[in-house]
């Protein structure tokens, strides 16, 4: 959830360090092993962690609804107030709701989480991202590279803090006036089907279409209400279309700058590069409880209203959260001042716990534990028994490894059983830590979500399919062909 691109939108032009996506320091992460990287997610019990992925459109629709109430409320009043001083705090606060919490709106539904069924997710997320005039296709693979490279210098697109930190940028930034321009111009370059280098960077060949079109809607839409105000002489359409995205983003910056500012880059654990900070309840609600960011990159399946759940049960092996925004600033401002003196100058004190477990593991049945030998039953010569019916539960999934092969086994809430790759094709991540909704699993690390019956992809960025092997019950043991399996996925990644 950023305020722009690290070359197009970014806090300033870099200086110094080679933020591009296309520069030395991209291929200098490659060569680094910092890219697709394995990161650190601290112990936490799958039972648990699958209670909190649960999704619930409760928490969503009364979120959203109260959202939009407040920005229609806020707009009939600036409206009202035209011609009046009172127009100004009006529109000031109908410009937060537009152009700064559609922020948090656009991630939570981007990440397809913050409501249980799909549309809602995706109109709330073309709705919050022609608000803040982000390309719905771009920012969702750039989201994607993001959480995949996190402050990844020439890899994650979504660095607004360069080292050094131009402080004369501060004030345009507040009001869009670095990223905002860039951003329309962009989109008008797409809308000519002219694509830059940076978004083939991150965005797959066959999704630049889409980009097309979708900026030739934006065009379309803004284009319509400036032929409304040059036929009313008037310049109000604006005031509540499109001149939002510019005069009420500070809101954005205001939060987003908690996130990562002034923290360590091309680190592979998040405790170092990402931070927690506490927040009242009226600014938890305008940010969807994004200030627990560090939860979030660490479980990005575990949907906004779940996170302080989240923070609870694995607060003890993360750094101390910043106990309000007043103390999170100090912070940022001592870095960004210290790193505009010296790049390379670390935050100090800032502790982070020691702790063995590097990654969170779901109930593995280890390759020592199977009955690798083939079934004695007639007819069942060549498949393998995995053992009893069961090693897993009804609405749950588990990683089997046999010999170097990861496997994730399944259990529906119908009780239909799927054995598919244990490993994502699109980010290698391991899919038994992930959120399995009766035949859906969504990968832990991107939210790609694949059905584990056909092995196809369903949501993006998932695009390969899962290999599959038929699973079969016999005398209460789960037997499986591990040969003339279903699709086959590419190399992991691609």
């Amino acid at each position: 959830m950023k305020t722009g691109q690290a070359s197009i939108a970014s806090a300033g032009d870099p200086v110094g360090r080679d933020y591009r996506l296309t520069g030395e320091r991209a291929k200098q992460a490659v060569r680094l092993g910092l890219t697709d990287a394995e990161w650190y997610r601290p112990p936490i019990d799958p039972d648990r962690l699958r209670e909190l992925m649960t999704r619930r459109n409760g928490p969503a629709i009364r979120d959203t609804a109260l959202w939009l109430a407040l920005l229609v409320a806020s707009g009939v009043l600036a409206y009202l107030a035209l011609g009046s001083w009172w127009a100004v705090p009006a529109f000031a606060v109908y410009g937060a709701l537009y152009g700064g919490a559609a922020d948090p709106r656009w991630h939570e539904n981007g990440h397809g989480t913050a409501f249980k069924t799909r549309w809602p997710n995706d109109v709330v997320y073309a709705l919050a991202s022609f608000m803040l005039l982000r390309e719905p296709t771009l920012w969702r693979w750039s989201h994607v590279r993001h959480h995949s490279d996190t402050i990844i210098v020439g890899r994650d697109p979504e660095i607004s803090f360069p080292r050094p930190f131009r402080f004369r940028s501060v004030l345009p930034n507040y009001l869009n006036l670095i990223s905002g321009p860039r951003m329309l111009l962009r989109i008008g370059q797409h809308a000519l089907g002219r694509i830059d280098e940076d978004t083939r960077e991150f965005v797959p060949e066959e999704e630049l279409p889409r980009v097309v079109r979708e900026a030739r809607v934006f065009v379309v839409i803004l284009g319509a209400v400036v032929v409304w105000c040059l036929a009313t002489v008037s310049i109000v359409p604006l005031l509540f279309v499109g001149l939002p995205s510019f005069y009420g983003v500070w809101l954005v910056w205001f939060f987003a700058i908690t996130q990562h500012a002034g923290l360590n880059e091309d680190v592979l654990d998040h405790r170092y590069s990402t931070r927690t900070v506490y927040m009242n309840p009226v600014f938890r609600f305008l940010y969807l409880n994004m200030n627990y960011h560090l939860e979030h990159h660490l479980f990005p399946s575990v949907p906004y209203h779940a996170l302080p759940a989240l923070h609870e049960e694995v607060k003890q092996h993360l750094p101390a959260p910043k106990t309000s925004m007043f103390d999170a600033y100090k912070e940022i401002v001592l870095a960004l001042r210290m790193q505009r003196r010296n790049p390379d100058w670390e935050i100090p004190g800032r502790e982070v716990p020691e702790d063995a477990g590097y990654r969170i593991n779901g109930t593995r049945a280890s390759s020592r534990s199977l009955a690798t030998s083939m079934a004695v039953a007639a007819g069942l010569e060549s498949r393998t028994d995995l053992g009893p019916a069961d090693i897993v539960m009804p609405g749950q999934v588990t990683r089997i490894d046999i010999e170097d092969h990861t496997y994730a086994l399944y259990r529906t809430r119908r009780n239909a059983y799927a054995l598919t790759d244990g490993i994502c094709t699109h980010g290698s991540a391991d899919l038994s830590t992930g959120h399995l909704d009766d035949c859906i699993i969504e990968c832990p690390k991107h939210n790609g979500r694949f059905n584990v019956l056909t092995g196809e992809p369903v949501r993006r960025p998932a695009k390969i399919p899962l290999a599959t092997y038929p699973v079969e019950v016999v005398d209460g043991r789960l037997l499986v062909a591990l040969r003339g399996s279903g699709p086959q996925p590419a190399a992991a990644g691609s």
